[in-house]
């Protein structure tokens, strides 16, 4: 996942600092190295605002102002995205003379410091590293939030699909059934279990002795088998022999049904009567 050059120039950053001159050096600084969406403010109580409505990608926040000091503006801008559902990464690169602040800033959530006076090479150095990183993070949590959206629509696809198959299936069959990843039979249309010989909410049974009398054996046999083995298979022919001599042919295909994540969850299959 790259950036282009141009991606980290145009990103947005504010600058907080009650000193006009601080104000006007990093403005001036950042703009010769190439920035575009540069703005400022003296007043820290604004911060909180400013950053709900335009969402900076960098806040350069000085730590010592009067009222309200860098602190408190961290504490502000934590819980305005707490109330607010915003993600819980604080762009904030602060500014101070005191080096005892330092390790302070980064536990108050601070991602990283300037020391005063500056230093050109370090400034332009801290903003850009931070910068990168911050819009690396965005762009993880679109594309996160992106690919988590495309699961859920996916997923609701394929349920409509599945529920369209299942009304299809059961308009073209004579008899449908479904069963779950044990072999429970949990859906049964039609005379599907005297046909297979399967009872029911107990295994197959492929005992022949159990079997109602006038069906082909080997051939119920041999399908009772593929749907144990849980293998798909279309149009399988099996018959039975009534007791006036006649015979009935039937038709069946089957399938394993599997979850959106590949799991197996069940079988089904459908079943016609093709003559006599």
């Amino acid at each position: 996942m790259m950036l282009a050059e141009t991606d980290i120039l145009n990103a947005s950053i504010l600058i907080v600092d009650d000193q006009e001159t601080n104000i006007d050096l990093l403005e001036q600084l950042l703009r010769e190295a190439g920035y575009t969406s540069v703005t400022s403010t003296t007043n820290p109580n604004e911060v909180c605002a400013l950053h709900r409505l335009n969402h900076y990608d960098l806040i350069l926040l000085d730590l010592q102002m009067p009222g309200m000091d860098g602190f408190q503006v961290m504490e502000g801008l934590k819980a305005s995205d707490m109330v607010n559902h915003r993600d819980d990464y604080l762009p904030v690169l602060v500014i101070t003379a005191q080096p005892s602040h330092k390790l302070r800033a980064l536990q108050a959530g601070a991602k990283d410091f300037i020391s005063k006076p500056f230093d050109v090479v370090e400034v332009k150095t801290r903003i850009h590293n931070m910068l990168e990183v911050r819009l690396l993070h965005k762009r993880l949590d679109t594309y996160s939030k992106e690919l988590e959206l495309a699961v859920e629509e996916r997923t609701a696809e394929l349920r409509k699909n599945e529920a369209c198959y299942r009304s299809l299936t059961e308009l073209a069959a004579d008899w449908y059934w479904e069963q779950d990843e044990s072999g429970t039979f949990t859906k049964v249309s039609g005379p599907v279990l005297e046909i297979l010989g399967f009872p029911v909410n107990t295994e197959p049974k492929t005992d022949s002795s159990n079997l109602p009398t006038g069906w082909n054996d080997e051939e119920r046999l041999a399908l009772q088998a593929r749907i144990a083995a849980r293998q798909p298979f279309l149009d399988f022919m099996f018959s039975r022999t009534n007791a006036d001599g006649t015979m009935q042919k039937f038709r069946v295909s089957g399938e394993p049904v599997f979850s959106p994540a590949s799991s197996f969850i069940g079988y089904r299959g459908i079943g016609v009567e093709v003559g006599v």
